[in-house]
């Protein structure tokens, strides 16, 4: 099978899948777009991301630290607090983010 020159897209094969494997799903580009302002407690997140249950929340974030995407940092206090902060990595995906949003912008509204 001969292969499609796709270089135009990607400098190699793989790479169009490889950041697709991190916002692959309905979640993670959300998530992200939130920690753009900041570190976020689970509770923020799951507020600001109607419809997502918490399951599935904590399963994203895991997600999401274990690619270095984000940071889990706790702290020692009564009742214990968790945030979640942006890496310099998940910075690099913002400006993706920001032109699928522009796209959607231009072609889809709810």
């Amino acid at each position: 099978m001969k292969h499609n020159d796709c270089s135009n897209i990607e400098s190699k094969d793989g790479c169009l899948a490889s950041a697709l494997s991190v916002l692959g799903n309905k979640w993670s580009a959300l998530i992200l777009r939130d920690l753009t302002t900041g570190p976020k407690r689970f509770s923020v997140l799951e507020r600001s991301l109607t419809g997502i249950s918490p399951r599935t929340l904590s399963q994203r974030l895991d997600d999401l630290e274990r690619l270095g995407i984000i940071t889990k940092k706790s702290f020692a206090e009564t009742p214990p607090r968790v945030e979640y902060t942006i890496t310099s990595k998940g910075n690099d995906f913002i400006p993706a983010l920001q032109q699928l949003a522009v796209w959607g912008e231009k072609y889809y509204s709810l």
